[in-house]
């Protein structure tokens, strides 16, 4: 879990962000114009910051400058320029989404920089089993079990997207990549295999018409 900042002044995408963001697992502080970020981020302790940049007060790239610089920053912006993004990472920011974008991708950016940062904590509790990403190591009630490699890689999708409902194609799409030629019955299979393996039937639910989520609320 990693303690988020999130300056953004309309309300409505400052709390899609947060929710999303929470619902896999991470601690959010909202801010609603740049100034007030910048009074957060004196008074307490963040492990990222992401910025609008066209904020009230002081803008994104501005707030930017006056941050710590071993704060990581994700500009998340309307801007989509090449000059606003050069200025952007020019500034030391750690990325750069244009909106309108999706909160799968936000996630998976999010992530990246948090593993960067070190500030993810790659150690998952679920049910009985216990996961390391960062090592590719699971175990169950204490025993490790050895996943094969796809099988690891469905788990780390479901993991990384916890609590969030995913089709089959976007679970070929993300574990399997593009290039896959079969079709979405081997997700079926994997999952029951899944199941079985680390004892999560209860936690990787069955979406009726869609797929399939990895609850981690139960």
């Amino acid at each position: 879990m990693a303690k988020i900042l999130i300056a953004e002044d309309e309300k409505p995408i400052n709390e899609l962000i947060r929710r999303n963001l929470i619902l896999v697992g991470h601690e959010c502080t909202q801010a609603f114009d740049g100034e007030e970020a910048l009074y957060l981020c004196q008074t307490k302790t963040f492990d990222l910051a992401l910025l609008d940049i066209m904020m009230p007060v002081i803008d994104g790239f501005q707030l930017k400058r006056e941050l710590p610089k071993e704060l990581p920053v994700i500009f998340v912006t309307a801007k989509a320029g090449l000059s606003d993004r050069l200025a952007g990472l020019g500034l030391g920011a750690d990325d750069y989404i244009v909106k309108p974008f999706e909160i799968l991708e936000l996630l998976a950016r999010v992530e990246a920089v948090l593993r960067r940062t070190h500030a993810e904590n790659v150690g998952l509790d679920i049910g009985p089993c216990h996961i390391e990403l960062d090592t590719r190591r699971v175990w169950v009630n204490g025993e490790e079990i050895v996943l094969k490699p796809q099988e690891f890689a469905l788990l780390e999708v479901l993991v990384r997207n916890r609590n969030f409902a995913l089709s089959r194609e976007k679970l070929l799409e993300l574990a399997w990549n593009f290039d896959y030629e079969g079709d979405t019955r081997t997700v079926d299979v994997h999952i029951q295999r899944l199941r079985k393996k680390l004892g999560l039937a209860q936690q990787i639910e069955t979406v009726y018409k869609l797929g399939y989520r990895l609850n981690t609320k139960k």
